[in-house]
């Protein structure tokens, strides 16, 4: 029996319809008996088809003698598929026949001629894969939309960009307070993602009908279309390693962000920013900028054991970190003189750290307090609150210091192959940068001072005076509000502070 195979991927006027193709190998067919198999809507780049693994059954049974086809990437256009397929041909003995290319495997120079033609048929293939992802990029890097599920808080509308038709997000009001909740619960230093789970499963709260789970409400956290972009996430994705598409000067403190894989990314695409691409969206954020950077922090910490679980066993718990790996120190207590310790918890799990050494938490807990006590020698009243709002001036000085950053990275990479001319004129300029970058941090220092006196203060005072009376959780709030992060071994204790 001779069988006709035809695919066809998309149908669309420049391109061949199956109809078409079996006329035309019914011909090469001269008269005799057929089997058609017909793959449509199926791309080449594998065989991974319906009706082409039923063609390779029937081969496999001995129902086919022969195989035609239009051409030949209508089979395949992987080299390794079209060599996998001629030896499926050849170990039951079945001819292969392009009617458009002429080819016959039952010659050699046709077996020769075929195998040529493939190698083009898979260029061809890569360098269509290749300009439809440079396209992909070139208008995803303009904040054109680039399809994929709609994010919760947002709908579809019909917009142009540029003169080009498009598609942005607007709110949907109902959706967004419930972002917006999120963002409010997560910021609090005690609250973890099974905190908000059981929050919203208590008030009957979805997702779009389904119910939320522990990724899906991490997704959302991270997810920078819902933030009101300003120089303040800018900065923070710059420091990260993303790449940046959009203008600095477009940070304004009002559009969502688009956020895509890059290029040279290797990591998850959450998990690891660098490398990967941030542009400005022309829908508008939902959520101020320093609430989102709170929680996005909060989540960047989160590399195992959460920084937000309950304080159960320490008022540190979530703060402290190995000073080798950098994964959280876990308090575990045993039936010793000292009981309570603290050990690296990716020791535990996975035994890929030497771990911190023997630390003792009770000794420890009394250390961190100490510190804390020195630190906060200078500042016997605490004022906080509501902050100002960032000036024009010092948006304009933020912008200018990160060009000059940007310039002298620039010249950096310049100096091993430069040349004594070149050296000389880097220096000189090095030199003009710091200048500049120094009088621009004086005026930055400046700004950030009048910001705080415009700032409406809340007075805190005698907050470490009653620490014996203060619950395990409030103990905690209050490490919470001073202390970025401690690294610790049982020889080196490093605290990074938020003041």
């Amino acid at each position: 029996m001779i069988a006709i195979y035809a695919r066809q991927s998309v149908d669309r006027e420049d391109s061949i319809s199956t109809d078409s193709q079996i006329e035309a190998c019914r011909y090469e067919a001269k008269g005799e008996a057929c089997r058609e198999y017909v793959d449509k809507g199926y791309s080449g780049k594998n065989t991974d088809r319906p009706r082409f693994k039923e063609l390779a059954a029937d081969i496999e049974n001995g129902e086919i003698s022969k195989v035609i086809v239009y051409r030949l990437d209508r089979i395949s256009r992987s080299i390794l598929d079209f060599s996998n397929m001629m030896l499926l041909f050849a170990r039951y003995r079945v001819e292969f026949v392009s009617s458009t290319e002429k080819f016959d495997t039952s010659t050699p120079m046709g077996r020769a001629m075929l195998n040529i033609c493939m190698v083009f048929a898979q260029l061809e293939r890569e360098t269509i894969q290749q300009r439809v992802t440079d396209a992909y990029y070139s208008r995803s890097e303009k904040g054109f939309y680039m399809g994929g599920r709609v994010p919760y808080g947002f709908r579809l509308t019909d917009t142009f960009l540029n003169g080009k038709r498009t598609k942005a997000y607007i709110l949907c009001e109902e959706e967004a307070d419930q972002i917006r909740l999120m963002y409010g619960l997560y910021a609090d230093p005690q609250t973890s993602y099974g905190d908000i789970l059981a929050y919203l499963k208590e008030h009957g709260l979805s997702c779009r009908g389904k119910p939320w789970s522990r990724a899906r409400v991490a997704d959302h956290l991270k997810n920078p279309i819902y933030v009101q972009a300003d120089l303040d996430v800018y900065e923070f994705f710059q420091q990260q390693g993303t790449v940046i598409e959009s203008p600095q000067e477009d940070f304004a403190g009002t559009n969502g962000c688009y956020y895509y894989k890059g290029r040279k990314a290797t990591g998850r695409k959450q998990a690891d920013l660098k490398d990967n691409r941030l542009v400005l969206a022309p829908h508008e954020g939902i959520i101020p900028s320093d609430l989102w950077l709170k929680c996005r922090r909060k989540c960047l910490r989160n590399k195992q054991i959460q920084p937000a679980r309950k304080a159960v066993n320490t008022w540190l718990a979530g703060l402290v970190k190995c000073g080798n790996c950098h994964y959280a120190l876990t308090f575990k207590k045993y039936r010793t003189r000292r009981s309570r310790y603290l050990l690296c918890s990716r020791k535990i799990n996975a035994k890929a750290c030497k771990g911190a050494g023997t630390i003792y938490a009770d000794e420890f807990e009394a250390l961190i307090f100490r510190e804390l006590l020195r630190k906060l020698e200078d500042f016997p009243v605490l004022l906080g609150g509501k902050a100002a709002p960032e000036s024009p001036k010092s948006a304009e000085l933020r912008i200018e210091r990160n060009r000059i950053h940007q310039e002298i990275d620039a010249l950096i990479q310049k100096v091993p192959l430069a040349n004594e001319t070149l050296m000389l004129f880097i220096n000189r300029r090095m030199e003009e940068l710091t200048a500049k970058e120094a009088i621009l941090e004086q005026e930055l220092t400046d700004c950030a001072l009048s910001r705080e006196n415009d700032a409406c203060p809340n007075r805190i005072d005698g907050y470490l005076s009653r620490w014996d009376s203060l619950s395990l959780d409030d103990r905690r709030t209050v490490a919470c509000s001073l202390i970025e992060v401690i690294y610790a071994t049982d020889e080196q204790v490093e605290i990074y502070w938020k003041l």
